[in-house]
């Protein structure tokens, strides 16, 4: 699959499109002002402990607390059994609104590498806490007989406790940020843990001389410089010279002695480390020889590139290239116009049928109508009419559903089809699209209903969230009452506290859609409110008055 990298970068916004055969795939943003902070490790505060949910509350110095799970401050023997067991995953963890590391979910499908387990604290703990006790390198039935009951959060943290706390998602909505103690650091290829004492190669590694090669690699640093983080050999990795793997190792081993160095004379809550801007987390975690050509419209941000590209994949760095047209980059290739297709709720698709994408707090509703599309004439049967727009609807889901970074659970409302192989056709259809998406999705048919349930991993806000705000005449709510209802209400309030209103003429001060309506369709209404009152009521437009806002003032 060929792909191309846009890159639109300026000193207050950096805009990033993937695109996959021409057509738009992915889009990341961030903001100088508002970057992300999944990544970031911070020096935080255990502001409140909760045994009944087995969570802690973390002071970050962020708008609000970050919450931290029992699971995730336990050095737990699962992770490590996932570490040996799990396949590669494509999915990419994002951060801020941009995307990191690849690398996490191919640090969590490493197979063990080595013994190299040594006691004490992992790579030099500072005085704040960091994790739980790294667990040895044992077999699973072992850990389980002697590990006995699981601690519990108040055991494990109390409260004004100064702790060392990675974000892992962002805060999304009233949500603050989730955090865990057991921190990951991606480079290019390697992945740094520096609470665990293991040494990992990725599974897709199949030579065993390459991965013996690699493995000698990083235990001869270990040794040399006292290095006791864990490391996952990442799939890049293979076939790079000594030099590559030693240079990522030796900007872990830089990188946390400053970490170490700030924990100890920062008062918390206080960053102490922080993620790679979004082009660089970009280049480090997709960069692949599937890239024609990377397109950057900032001098600076270019140089940057060319020198990353150069260190990183240096057979790449003639791809990189500098747009130095007046016209904006976005719009030349057409990403801008796909940005804005996809703040709308109706996608058309070229047949002539739409899906229609509807946001709510607890799930993502994505409905197919045939629409325009009336079928070909040789056809002759509905049936497959409504096949052709669905499978068509399937590819454009996938592509609405990675464009959007839409997450958590994803309702897709299919047109009903009536035999069960073209059901089949469709579900096989939704799992094949989904496998070009590197964030980990599990997929549900529910056939009673012929609806298709996605759980898509999300840790960050979905495009539509980061480009845009509740409505502030709506309050967020997409509807307001109508004029008829509004006249109606005027008409009910009226008669409530008709008693309490002196004053021979009222006055009457509406939105001029409401007096608009008072004077025409709904004057029956005006009628009857002069005859409650017995008086003369003057209605007065105000444009400053909200669609639903109304007074009424006695006068004389």
């Amino acid at each position: 699959m060929t792909k191309e990298m846009i890159i639109s970068s300026s000193a207050h916004e950096t805009r990033v499109a993937i695109l996959e055969e021409d057509q738009v795939a992915e889009i990341f943003i961030e903001r100088e002002r508002q970057r992300g902070v999944v990544g970031n490790l911070y020096k935080g505060r255990v502001s409140k402990v909760l045994p009944g949910m087995q969570s802690a509350f973390v002071d970050l110095g962020l708008e609000r607390d970050g919450f931290l799970y029992v699971s995730d401050v336990i050095a737990s023997t699962e992770e490590f059994d996932r570490l040996e067991t799990e396949e590669d995953e494509p999915g990419v963890t994002a951060g801020g609104n941009g995307a990191p590391p690849a690398a996490l979910d191919e640090a969590r499908a490493g197979a063990p590498a080595s013994n190299d387990n040594r006691k004490g604290k992992a790579h030099g703990e500072s005085s704040a806490t960091f994790g739980g006790p790294a667990a040895p390198n044992r077999g699973r039935r072992d850990r389980d007989r002697d590990r006995g009951p699981d601690p519990k959060i108040e055991e494990l943290v109390k409260e004004g406790q100064e702790i060392i706390v990675q974000v892992a998602k962002e805060p999304l909505g009233t949500k603050g940020a989730r955090l865990t103690c057991h921190a990951t650091m991606p480079g290019r290829f390697l992945v740094f843990m520096p609470t665990v004492d293991h040494v990992g190669v990725s599974r897709k590694i199949d030579s065993r001389d390459e991965r013996s090669r690699l493995r000698g690699i990083v235990r001869e640093f270990r040794e040399q410089h006292g290095f006791a983080g864990g490391v996952i050999i990442r799939t890049a990795a293979a076939g790079r010279p000594k030099e590559d793997i030693v240079s990522d190792l030796s900007y872990f081993h830089r990188v946390w002695t400053d970490i170490r160095q700030k924990s100890d004379s920062s008062r918390a809550p206080a960053v102490v480390y922080q993620e790679q801007s979004l082009v660089a987390k970009l280049l480090r975690d997709l960069l692949s020889e599937d890239y024609s050509v990377i397109r950057i419209d900032n001098e600076l941000e270019y140089r940057r590139v060319c020198e990353l590209v150069d260190r990183i994949m240096p057979a790449l760095s003639t791809r990189v290239k500098l747009y130095d047209k007046d016209y904006p980059i976005l719009e030349e290739y057409g990403v801008q116009a796909e940005i804005d297709r996809a703040l709308r709720s109706k996608v058309w698709l070229k047949s002539g049928g739409s899906i229609v994408v509807n946001q709510t707090e607890a799930l993502v509703a994505i409905d197919v109508n045939t629409g325009r599309y009336v079928g070909k004439k040789s056809a002759g049967r509905l049936e497959d009419t409504i096949l052709k727009t669905n499978l068509e609807a399937v590819k454009e889901i996938v592509r609405q559903i990675r464009l959007r970074d839409l997450g958590g659970i994803i309702v897709l409302d299919f047109i009903d089809m009536e035999e069960k192989k073209n059901r089949q056709k469709v579900f096989q259809t939704v799992e094949q699209e989904l496998r070009k998406d590197r964030a980990p999705s599990k997929t549900l048919q529910v056939s009673d209903f012929g609806l298709v349930i996605i759980t898509r991993k999300r840790v960050k806000q979905s495009l539509e969230r980061v480009l845009t705000e509740p409505c502030p005449y709506c309050a967020g709510s997409a509807v307001i009452k109508s004029s008829s209802t509004i006249c109606y209400e005027i008409l009910s309030e009226v008669k409530k506290i008709s008693a309490d209103l002196d004053g021979q003429t009222l006055v009457l001060r509406v939105n001029p859609d409401i007096a608009r309506a008072l004077r025409e369709e709904e004057r029956a209404v005006f009628k009857d409110l002069k005859q409650s009152l017995g008086r003369d009521i003057t209605v007065r437009p105000d444009a400053q008055l909200h669609h639903e806002q109304f007074d009424l003032m006695a006068v004389g």
